[in-house]
């Protein structure tokens, strides 16, 4: 029988998970969960450190190589473009989206007068030809419908051109406990394994400086992250993110081998970056140390803020540990209690061990280097 204290435990991070993932933060727009995040981590006694575009992170030591935990705050959203006479909103996406997953949802425009419920809608499917049936529809053929009868009811309702809006999904925990499905996993996910990871340090001597927080305008070009990288100037660099799970019907090997529930990802390639091989080993080394499960991730078709961050001045070495989820990019995802725990524990560990000697050999300046002679 689990005792109070779990418990109380466990429905604490449960709670904190509900808050990151249901606050909106569209890229650009990120001022909400920035403030949930700011508040988290003035709980854990951080020192805050913000860059002019909105990024965050808490700080913890001051002496020591200094290592960055990145996650970043933003979310796959939308940007009204225009408001049609009849009162239609049309929209441009912020960040990638793919249309077969955008029709009949809920969203919310986020306006100066206050949250507006819409729906995406386009052309009914029953007036269409059998060729538009068959492919995607493209976004421009779409709409978001909030009641409004015109364009003068849609603008007395609060929305202007520009304003964002965000998918509606609350978050739930599944017939399966360990299962969590929730929208904003990406990347909400790598937002709270940054704070727990800041949590769980707090009364540690660690022979480093940790900066542990989210960048803004990921999904939009790693924005932050270049401005965070040179506001902090880290010697190593962890991107906190999701990845794409394999373990659905009909995803072959070939697309991803990654399961929910496996363990940790370690990204060893994506479009943005190849990891520091002397990182990547010591990565594993020290997963492998403790005993905890992790998964190689391969994924050609995206990318992370560590593409950003490992070509800042004379180049950072960077790594992406993180976590598989399912239906990234799009209104819900799924992700694995065990994965984000022994995420956390990889990240404890490693912070543990990266002292001033861990980094310079990490860096190709060990002791018997010949550029160091």
């Amino acid at each position: 029988m689990r005792c109070q204290k779990e418990v109380w435990v466990l429905e604490k991070d449960l709670l904190l998970m509900k808050e990151l993932t249901e606050t909106a933060g569209p890229p650009g727009f990120e001022v909400r969960i920035h403030e949930v995040m700011r508040k988290h981590l003035a709980d854990l006694q951080a020192e805050l450190i913000t860059d002019n575009l909105g990024s965050i992170v808490g700080k913890k030591g001051d002496s020591g190589p200094k290592i960055l935990l990145a996650a970043h705050l933003d979310e796959v959203a939308f940007l009204i473009t225009h408001i049609t006479d009849d009162g239609f909103l049309r929209f441009l996406p912020l960040g990638g989206w793919w249309g077969h997953v955008m029709l009949a949802q809920r969203v919310k425009v986020l306006t100066g007068a206050g949250d507006l419920t819409g729906v995406i809608g386009s052309k009914a499917p029953h007036v269409l030809s059998l060729e538009e049936r068959r492919n995607v529809l493209e976004i421009d053929n779409m709409f978001i419908d909030i009641g409004a009868s015109s364009r003068e009811e849609a603008e007395k309702f609060g929305v202007q051109v520009g304003d964002p809006a965000v998918p509606v999904c609350p978050f739930e925990v599944l017939p399966n406990p360990k299962l969590l499905l929730a929208k904003a996993w990406d990347n909400r996910a790598g937002c709270y394994l940054a704070l727990k990871v800041m949590e769980q340090i707090q009364q540690e001597n660690l022979s480093n400086t940790v900066y542990a927080g989210a960048t803004v305008q990921e999904e939009v070009g790693l924005r932050g992250a270049e401005t965070l990288a040179h506001k902090i100037s880290p010697d190593i660099a962890f991107a906190l993110d999701v990845g794409v799970a394999g373990d659905t019907p009909g995803m072959a090997q070939k697309d991803g081998r990654t399961r929910l529930g496996k363990g940790p990802l370690l990204g060893f390639l994506d479009r943005t970056m190849i990891p520091h091989l002397k990182l990547r080993n010591f990565v594993i080394e020290t997963a492998r140390e403790h005993n905890i499960p992790f998964q190689i991730d391969v994924m050609p078709g995206g990318g992370t803020d560590a593409g950003k961050i490992h070509t800042a001045y004379n180049g950072i070495p960077s790594m992406v540990i993180g976590v598989p989820a399912r239906y990234i990019h799009s209104h819900v995802s799924v992700v694995h209690r065990d994965d984000l725990d022994h995420a956390v524990k990889l990240l404890v560990a490693l912070l543990k061990k990266l002292d001033a000697a861990a980094v310079q050999s990490i860096k190709g300046l060990g002791p018997h280097d010949p550029a160091r002679q």
